[in-house]
């Protein structure tokens, strides 16, 4: 789902983002509730970026990424943690284009996410290079999500990657 998103970009540069994990729902843009075989899922677009919401008979998981006032976590390159039953894996990197290449990029991944039925992508006003997405799938019983932020003025794209699924025992992968 591709939608022009109602507020002024807010978002200054990628190294303004924060991750976290846990933090309650905040003020959405624009959401995409999905089901992958048993998961619920929420994929939101906020003024300041992103957050999942996924909910499985097994726990819950939120992860934010956004320009969060008063975070003193910047965005980590990678991140593996227990959450509950579950091992969450998160990645993170910036690509540095140049203007045709940024535009050519931006074309490709909203064209991608902009008809799939579990995508959303928001393209703030005043630029159609200035946008946020995410795309999420299920595979081998672990659901996995990718997010792209855009920062056309500084021909940033920064690219996230985040997977979670059940923790297997030790003595069960013999």
């Amino acid at each position: 789902m591709l939608t022009t998103l109602n507020t002024a970009y807010s978002d200054t540069s990628a190294a303004d983002l924060a991750w976290t994990l846990g933090r309650e729902p905040l003020p959405a843009l624009a959401t995409l509730d999905i089901e992958l075989a048993g998961a619920k899922m929420q994929l939101r677009l906020l003024g300041a970026s992103h957050q999942v919401l996924l909910e499985e008979e097994s726990g819950a998981c939120s992860e934010t990424v956004a320009c969060m006032p008063g975070s003193s976590t910047p965005l980590p390159l990678g991140v593996a943690k227990r959450v509950g039953d579950w091992e969450y894996e998160f990645a993170a990197r910036v690509e540095h284009l140049t203007e045709g290449q940024f535009a050519g990029r931006a074309q490709e991944l909203l064209a991608l996410v902009a008809d799939h039925p579990n995508g959303l992508a928001g393209v703030f006003p005043g630029s159609p290079h200035a946008f946020t997405a995410m795309l999420a799938h299920r595979h081998e019983g672990q659901v996995h999500w990718r997010t792209w932020h855009a920062y056309p003025q500084d021909g940033q794209l920064v690219a996230t990657r985040s997977r979670v699924g059940v923790r297997v025992p030790v003595g069960a992968m013999a």
